[in-house]
Formats: C-alpha cells, structure tokens, sequence
C-alpha cells in the first residue's frame, strides 16, 4: 500500500474488496509543511497574475465606457434573443454533434454573440421630490434572502421600516419558477396577516383596500414598462427553470392572486435602482447607485435623448430616466478585456451560466471564496500544501465561504493597527477556519500565506469595481464636479478594506481628480427604495404620465 500525498489510501483485500483509508496526526512539526521560502515564492507568482497596474484598469475602463454605449443603443429584445440563442446554440451543439458528421445538416461553426451591458430602461424617471409620502410594502426576492418589508414613506427624506427576512434554500433557487413565486406570496401573506390583521396604530386594512406594492427582483429583466419584466436570465446561482423569457411580474401576480392577497403590484425594480433612489432621497448628491453583494451592479440616471433604443417612445428628449446597467455581464461570452485567471475560467465553466456573467465572477462576493479555493487545491495538486493530510473536505467546490477571506483580511488589519501584537496570535483566526472546518494543520508561514492571497483577490475584486464606477463618471461627466456613490451589499459592507480599494482604484484611473469620487453606504435600496418608486409611479399614473411599450 502506498499512500498519497493527501494522506488518503486504498488497500485491496484478500476477498477482494478495496479498503480506503485516511491517515492524519495532529503533531503539526511532524508534518511536511512547505517552508517559508516555498510559500513567498509561490506569493510572488500570484501577485503578477491578480494584480492590476492603473494602465491596464484604464484600458478596461474605455471598453466599459464603450460597451455602455452600445448597450444604450441596443433593444433590449436583442439582448434576450441573443441570450438564449447562445443557451440554445450550445445545447444544440450538445446533443446533435454525432449526427453533424454523419448528414449534412447545416449548423453554424460560430455563432458571435455582442458583448454589451443589457442597459435596461427601467421607467424609473427622475429622482424623488423629497415630497413623497405613505405606507408601501416590498418585496425583495436577492440572491440569499427574500425580504417583506412596510415602509413609511414621510418625506424629506425620512422614512420608517418594519421588515422581516426568509432565507432563501439552494433547492428553491433552483425549483420551479412558479413555486419560487408562491413562497414569495406565502411569506407576503404572513407579513401583511402580523402586520395587517387587526385594527391597531392605524394599520388595519378596510374592507376592498388594497396596499401598493414594490417587487425588487435583483435579476436583468427587459422592460416595456414600470410594473412588468421579462427576465433574460438568472444570476447569483439561480436555475428556476420555466422563468427566463417569461414576464416575472406576471407570474407574481398569478401567485398574488392564488393567496388572495389585497395588494397591487405597482413596480418591479432592480435593486440597485432602489438603492439609486432611495441614495439620492435621503443625500441628493448621489448621482450612481452599485451592489457589490452576492452579485454586482449599477445604475444611475441617463438623459432619454442619449437612448436610441427608445427614440421610437416618443418621451421627452429632456427626461431623465433610470438606468439598470447590469454590469455584471460586461466582457461575457467574448472575454476580450476583463484579465480573468485560469482560476477564473474554471469557476465561469463549472458555473450553472457558462461564458455569462464575466465581471461578477471575477468581483462578487459568490465567487471569491472559491476563486482562492481553487488556487489552494492547485498547491495540494503540486504536493506543496498540506502533504500527509487529508484534504478531500477542500476538494468541494464553493466550500470555502468568501467570508473566510474577509476573516482573514481582518485579521491583517488588526496586525496594521497594533505593530506590536505577536502575528501568532493574530492568525489564530486562520488556524480555526482550516482546522475546525477542513481539518488540516497549517504553519505561520502559510496561514500569512493564505492572508497575503485572500488580499490579492479581494484587491483585485474592488479595483475592478472602481473601473465600472469610472467608467460611468466618465461618461456622465461626472469627474470635475464629483459625485457620490450609494454603495451596498455584504462586500462593500463587510469586506475589510474594499470601500478604500475603491477609492485608492478611482486615483489610479483619473489621478488627483479620482477624490471628487465618494462611495457612501446606500440607503436601503430594495426595501426603501421600492417603496419610494411605488410612490413616484402613483404619483406618474394618477398624473397621465404611464408609459407602456
């Protein structure tokens, strides 16, 4: 019997059955740990790869500013058909190979698919007066949680929430499409039944009366106006099948009705056009609105006379009109310009949407786990990590949380703060995260190791964030004046160090001027902010001023 370097065996017995084993000590000096040298010099290799220079950032800007353009002049329809042509293209591909070779069926050897942000209209026009006023309930179905939220719109910018939240499961994000809706009306159902159910501080409905209603659906959806949506397809590890190309406002509202609920559903929003709103309701400086979550995303507010997607609208040249940009998909299929690692390719091949999505896995907060994942299980691969120790606890994918990262990020920033603490004792942070969930010893050496790298990725994870920041101060000409960004989402929240990586990103891409820049955290965009546009699209309709396709 020869063991592997994993500390994992197989013996085949006289009956001939195989025996595995697995052999591991706790004895860490009595391990083959690599050697400080082995683990800098393995250091120095990832800072070339995860590393950008301010020359590549603004190289990656101008494309962004170009793709934003072509996305703005592009119909939205394009885009879904386009979409799920590739989808189809690639099943196709799939499952006729055999029989391309043995008739003469003709098939496309290439099919080229525009990479260009959706840049979806979302009928969202202008900022809020600072006048709205009422009581609005929201739905926010994202990428972990859905939350049912009252909110109490008071005007200048004042407001009161009362939310609950229901985690969402992996089967869920992956059932049904019409179940997912159902869960959404049933927990819905629950709020307004604890909230609503009797007559007390005024909140009792009367008989007939029916609350107005904000969906936030954090997912790219075409829109011909503000209460309905396409979806062109899921993100954030979604699947639920019999949904994309299917109007998801509608298929709430069926589930709506099913649970006999007395609501109307006024609006369906993005997320991040909550965040843009609710941002600029509560500071009017705010001109862009990003999620750096579980996923990632912009918007902010366009002229309609530079959309030439909707000229045929016949809306005033003059308005201005909200922007979900969806910049996660910026440099998918093509991946001409993003500087994507080979660790980077395996998580967009392995993904439930191949060849999609570029830019979110390369930033949001879904991947970076992972991302470092993979490059760990490389070394292990190389007999350089964890040699005599069995690893297959690592060998799962999307096991190590990006959490992990930002807790050992933390752990750097506690040694900045106090030179004079023993790093030791700092990292036992990290000693905890391998051995208590992987079950592996680690030395100082690779524990500063794995620190070091989670700030590489992490690092590159803002300063590619602050290119999609740019290049839409650019092209809204934003940089001389300034302006503010409402920022939110676990990693803008949590994640150590990643508002300032921002910041230190947007100097290295315009110099000193990058300081007019300042990111901010976002008012509650998909709660707030889907109460407020529930409020501004009432106000709109009882005006005459609806806009349908």
């Amino acid at each position: 019997m020869v063991l592997s370097r994993r500390g994992s065996g197989s013996i085949t017995l006289a009956s001939g059955q195989t025996l595995a084993i697995h052999t591991r000590t706790h004895d860490e000096e009595d391990l083959p740990h690599a050697t400080k040298k082995t683990m800098a010099d393995h250091l120095r290799k990832y800072e070339s790869i995860f590393t950008l220079t301010p020359q590549r950032m603004r190289m990656i800007v101008e494309a962004f500013k170009e793709t934003l353009e072509l996305g703005l002049s592009k119909p939205d329809q394009v885009v879904l058909a386009g979409a799920a042509l590739l989808r189809r293209r690639r099943a196709a591909l799939t499952a006729t190979l055999a029989s391309i070779f043995s008739c003469t069926v003709a098939y496309p050897t290439r099919l080229t698919l525009t990479p260009y942000q959706p840049m979806i209209p979302t009928f969202v026009f202008g900022f809020p007066t600072g006048k709205e006023k009422g009581d609005y309930l929201a739905v926010d179905l994202g990428g972990t949680n859905l939350r049912v939220c009252l909110v109490a719109v008071q005007g200048e910018g004042k407001f009161e929430i009362t939310q609950t939240k229901y985690r969402l499961t992996e089967e869920q994000k992956q059932d049904d499409g019409q179940k997912l809706f159902d869960f959404c009306a049933e927990c819905l159902k629950t709020f307004i039944d604890s909230n609503f159910g009797v007559e007390e501080a005024g909140r009792g409905l009367k008989s007939g009366e029916k609350l107005p209603l904000g969906f936030t659906f954090s997912y790219p959806c075409a829109q011909t106006r503000i209460d309905d949506g396409v979806l062109i397809r899921w993100t954030k590890g979604f699947g639920a099948s019999n949904t994309e190309g299917k109007d998801v406002a509608e298929m709430f509202r069926k589930s709506l009705e099913k649970y006999e609920l007395p609501v109307t559903l006024t609006a369906l929003i993005n997320d991040t056009t909550g965040t843009l709103i609710a941002s600029h309701y509560v500071n009017p400086q705010t001109k862009i609105a990003c999620i750096f979550g579980t996923g990632c995303n912009a918007a902010y507010m366009e002229h309609v006379k530079n959309i030439p997607k909707i000229a045929h609208l016949g809306i005033d040249p003059s308005a201005d009109i909200a922007i979900n940009c969806e910049w996660g998909a910026f440099d998918s299929f093509e991946h001409e310009h993003l500087p994507r690692t080979k660790y980077d390719v395996i998580v967009d091949e392995t993904s439930n949407k191949p060849g999609e999505q570029a830019f979110e896995k390369l930033i949001s907060g879904r991947y970076l786990g992972e991302i470092l994942r993979l490059v760990i299980c490389e070394l292990i691969d190389e007999g350089v990590l964890f040699l005599g120790q069995n690893t297959y606890k690592l060998e799962v994918p999307y096991v190590f949380d990006t959490a992990f990262l930002s807790l050992m990020e933390r752990m750097l920033t506690s040694l900045l703060l106090h030179a004079t603490s023993d790093p030791t004792d700092e990292l036992l942070m990290i000693i905890g995260i391998f051995s208590h969930f992987f079950a592996v010893e680690t030395t100082l050496a690779e524990r500063q190791f794995f620190r070091a790298l989670a700030k590489l990725i992490g690092r590159r994870a803002a300063r590619l964030s602050a290119c999609g920041i740019a290049a839409i101060v650019s092209k809204m000409g934003y940089l001389d004046e300034g302006c503010v960004v409402g920022a939110d989402g676990s990693l803008y929240n949590k994640y150590p160090g990643f508002a300032d990586r921002i910041h230190e990103g947007l100097v290295d891409i315009f110099g000193e001027r990058g300081r007019n820049i300042v990111t901010q955290h976002a008012e509650d965009g998909s709660g707030v902010g889907s109460a407020i546009i529930a409020a501004m699209t009432k106000t709109r309709k009882d005006a005459g001023l609806y806009v349908d396709l």
